[in-house]
C-alpha cells in the first residue's frame, strides 16, 4: 500500500500505520512519533481527529472515560458527554487558568469526605461535599462554610427554627434535667424534647443546624461540671456523651458558628479560659485562647465569623466590656467597646448582623435587676444602642443564642424579689421596640441554657 509522511512539528506518522476499519495488525491505531500528548485514542467508523492538543497527561487510556491522578493541564474546553465521566483523584489537580469552560452532560460529582478529611492546604474557593454534615461546603479564605436553604426555616418549622431550653432551677431551688423546645417562627408554649444526663442549672449551650451541645453546669453533686453532651435538634432525645471541657465550669458563655462550638469564659476558675470543639466530631475541648477580660456570666452572641461576649462579673464588681473572637481561628479576645449596662445575667441573642442583650443585674448590693434591651451591630463593632424594654426585670433569662434571622427569644428568669417566671418573650431584630409575649414554659425556671438551629452564627448560605 502507499505510504504517506505527514509532519506537523513533533507530530509524525510512524511506520505508515494509520487507518480505520482494517484487520491488518498495526493498522488499527494511529501511531505518533515524538512527544505524545494522548495515547490509545479509540476511533470507530469514518472518524476525524479534529484536535491534536488535548489533555497533557502522561497516559490517558480513553477519551470516553478519563481518570486523572496527577497535575493535569488542558488546552481548550473539557466536554463531558452523557454516559461518560472525568474522575479526579484525591492526589490530582487541574491547572487553573487553562480551561476555558467545562460542559457537563448529566451531573458533576465534587470531592467528598468528612471534616477530618479536609486536609490542611485550603485555598479560597475550594468546594466539597461534607459527609459528616451532609451538605455542600466551600472555603471562603477564612473558614469552611456550609450551604443552607433558609426557606427550610419558614416552610418546615418542625425541622428548622427550633429553640432548645435546657435545664435550669425552679422556684423551689431544685435543679431540673428537662429539655424543652419551641418553634421560633410560630408562637406557643414549650414542649418536652428530652433530658440531661443529670439535673443541672447554669449550663452553656450552642449548636449547628443539626446538633445542639450542652457544656458544663452545676448539679446537686458538683458545683461545676466538665461534661459536654450533644443532641440532634430535629429529632429530640436524651443527652449523648460528646467529650469534656478543659475544666469543670458553669455559666459558660457558649456560642458557635456552623462548625465550631466555643465556651467563651465561664463561672468556675479560670474565668478567662476559652475552649472550643468541632461540633460534627466527638472529642474533648481544645484550648482556643484567653478572654480579654476574666469575667463570668457574660452575654454571648455570634455572627457567621465572630463570637462576642458582653458584660459579666469581674469580682467584686461588674464589667461592661464588649469583646470578640474570630471563631475559625484560635486567639485571645479583643475589646471593642462597652455595653450600656454593666453586669452579669443578661440574655444574648443574634442574627447574622445584630446582637441584642436583654435584662441582667448589677453585682453590687442591693443587686438590682434590669429590664433594658440594648443592641449593637456585629459587622461594624458598633456602639450599644437602646432597643426597647423586656417588660419585666429579669436575671438569668437563659444563656445562649435562641434566635433565627428574624426573632430572638428570652425564656424564664427571676426578678429582684426572686420571683421566678415561666414567660417566653420575643423581639424582632429588624425593628426596635419592646418585647412581646411568645408563650410559656411548662414551669417557672431561671438559669436555663438556650440554643437554636438557625441562630446568627450559622450564616445565610
Amino acid at each position: 500500500m502507499a505510504t504517506f509522511r505527514v509532519g506537523v512539528g513533533s507530530f509524525n506518522i510512524q511506520d505508515g500505520a494509520v487507518g480505520f476499519g482494517t484487520d491488518t495488525d498495526g493498522l488499527g491505531n494511529l501511531k505518533v512519533k515524538g512527544v505524545t500528548k494522548t495515547t490509545d485514542i479509540k476511533v470507530s467508523g469514518a472518524s476525524t481527529l479534529t484536535r491534536y492538543s488535548g489533555f497533557a497527561a502522561d497516559n490517558i487510556n480513553q477519551l470516553e472515560n478519563i481518570t486523572l491522578t496527577s497535575e493535569v493541564g488542558t488546552i481548550g474546553d473539557i466536554v463531558v458527554g452523557v454516559g461518560t465521566s472525568v474522575i479526579i483523584s484525591s492526589g490530582s489537580t487541574v491547572t487553573v487558568g487553562t480551561v476555558e469552560s467545562v460542559s457537563i452532560g448529566t451531573h458533576f460529582s465534587p470531592p467528598t469526605g468528612g471534616i477530618e478529611e479536609r486536609g490542611q492546604d485550603f485555598v479560597e474557593g475550594m468546594m466539597r461535599f461534607n459527609t459528616d454534615l451532609n451538605t455542600m461546603e466551600f472555603y471562603n479564605g477564612n473558614e469552611w462554610r456550609q450551604f443552607n436553604y433558609q426557606l427550610d426555616i419558614k416552610s418546615s418549622p418542625s425541622s428548622r427554627g427550633r429553640v432548645l431550653i435546657v435545664g435550669g432551677r425552679d422556684s423551689g431551688g431544685t435543679r431540673t434535667s428537662d429539655i424543652k423546645f419551641v418553634n421560633i417562627s410560630t408562637l406557643g408554649n414549650s414542649l418536652h424534647f428530652g433530658n440531661l444526663n443529670v439535673a443541672r442549672r447554669q449550663v452553656g449551650s450552642c449548636g449547628s443546624e443539626i446538633r445542639a451541645l450542652t457544656m458544663g453546669g452545676s448539679s446537686a453533686a458538683n458545683d461545676s461540671i466538665n461534661e459536654i453532651h450533644y443532641y440532634t435538634t430535629a429529632s429530640g432525645g436524651d443527652a449523648i456523651d460528646f467529650g469534656d471541657l478543659l475544666g469543670a465550669k458553669q455559666s459558660c458563655s457558649a456560642l458557635s458558628s456552623s462548625t465550631r462550638g466555643v465556651s467563651y469564659s465561664s463561672g468556675g476558675t479560670p474565668y478567662n479560659q476559652i475552649d472550643y470543639v468541632e461540633i460534627a466530631t466527638l472529642g474533648n475541648a481544645l484550648d482556643f485562647g484567653d478572654a480579654a477580660v476574666a469575667s463570668r456570666m457574660g452575654a454571648p452572641a455570634s455572627s457567621p465569623v465572630r463570637g462576642f461576649k458582653t458584660g459579666g462579673i469581674l469580682a467584686p464588681t461588674n464589667t461592661a466590656v464588649k469583646e470578640f473572637i474570630t471563631i475559625s481561628s484560635k486567639g485571645n479576645g479583643t475589646e471593642f467597646g462597652t455595653a450600656q449596662r454593666g453586669g452579669p445575667g443578661g440574655k444574648g441573642a443574634s442574627n447574622n448582623v445584630r446582637a441584642v442583650i436583654a435584662g441582667g443585674y448589677s453585682y453590687i448590693s442591693p443587686y438590682p435587676s434590669y429590664s433594658d434591651i440594648e443592641y449593637f451591630n456585629m459587622t461594624s463593632f458598633g456602639d450599644s444602642t437602646n432597643f426597647g424594654d423586656l417588660g419585666r426585670k429579669s436575671k438569668a433569662a437563659g444563656f445562649g443564642n435562641s434566635a433565627n434571622q428574624v426573632r430572638a427569644l428570652f425564656t424564664g428568669g427571676y426578678t429582684d424579689g426572686s420571683t421566678y417566671t415561666d414567660k417566653i418573650d420575643y423581639i424582632t431584630f429588624a425593628t426596635t421596640g419592646n418585647a412581646l409575649d411568645f408563650g410559656n414554659l411548662s414551669i417557672s425556671l431561671s438559669q436555663t441554657a438556650n440554643t437554636s438551629d438557625s441562630h446568627g452564627g450559622l450564616g445565610g448560605y
